[in-house]
């Protein structure tokens, strides 16, 4: 009942301009700083751990920053579930969309990273052809089915859940979906392995080389940032990567590594902090969390 209440609040916030909803956002990032200890206890880890030298009270803004970004877009996330797409268009400035224009229609696929906003440039994508896209199962169902039919709104898109392998993912982006593909959270090191992350070990996904190598795709990154003061966002295609995959598996994971680094760097407090990323460890190494 408090999900389906919560989905009925987020759909009347979703009326209201964005300027207004944004400020909505980050009173509720700053409600959620103060009692999801947990969560922020988690946030201020991984900042220690990324960023060494910074001291403990300009970490402690940066985690109360990132939890006002992170709250504002969840509820902005109506926006993308119920507002038309000439709405939703008007709210996106696109930058470098001559890259992907350029790969669209042959295999490609959009390599994208855990910053708050990334579910926007996945609906952008898919108001402008039909993609597939990799889920994680929700343990609710009445959210996993909340959230497959809403990613589906635009289009023809193509949804598959982790649980039904890459065979299906990998057929579409041979026939020319594009993929948008996000591989930097820690689901253990059974299909990866451990590479740094601003200098600490984390368990990393290997499986965007071996899709390249098996479908012959381009791999276009492409970041989305939340624009301040309710100015929308700004959705950037950067250009096609060369020699990739390299041969080199570990330098192959290593450079998507770097470039999600050189990305945070540029707005820290948006990407997703409050998620275990350093959960998994080499072995007799101590856990952080």
């Amino acid at each position: 009942m408090m999900i389906r209440i919560g989905v009925l609040i987020v759909w009347l916030l979703h009326f209201l301009p964005l300027s207004v909803l944004a400020r909505f956002g980050n009173g509720l990032g700053s409600f959620f700083y103060v009692v999801a200890r947990e969560r922020r206890n988690v946030a201020d880890i991984n900042l220690r751990l990324c960023f060494p030298d910074m001291d403990q009270a300009e970490r402690s803004r940066l985690v109360r920053r990132h939890f006002q970004v992170f709250a504002r877009s969840f509820l902005e996330r109506g926006i993308l579930w119920w507002s038309s797409a000439e709405r939703i268009k008007k709210l996106v400035r696109i930058e470098g969309e001559e890259h992907f224009r350029a790969a669209n229609g042959k295999p490609l696929i959009i390599l994208s990273a855990h910053f708050v906003a990334f579910e926007v440039g996945g609906y952008w994508l898919t108001m402008q052809t039909g993609a597939v896209d990799v889920y994680t199962k929700q343990k609710n169902r009445y959210v996993d089915a909340f959230l497959l039919k809403k990613r589906a709104r635009f289009g023809h898109q193509l949804l598959y859940s982790r649980q039904e392998g890459m065979r299906p993912v990998i057929k579409a982006v041979r026939e020319g979906r594009p993929l948008y593909y996000l591989m930097d959270q820690d689901v253990s090191v059974k299909d990866g392995m451990f590479v740094p992350f601003f200098g600490v070990q984390a368990a990393t996904l290997t499986t965007l080389p071996r899709l390249v190598e098996i479908t012959g795709a381009k791999i276009v990154p492409c970041i989305t940032r939340v624009l301040p003061g309710g100015d929308g966002y700004e959705t950037r295609f950067y250009p096609a990567w060369d020699n990739y995959p390299s041969g080199d598996a570990e330098a192959d994971t290593r450079r998507v590594n770097e470039f999600i680094e050189q990305r945070v760097l540029e707005m820290p407090e948006q990407y997703f902090w409050v998620h275990k990323r350093f959960k998994t460890r080499p072995e007799g190494e101590a856990k952080y969390y």
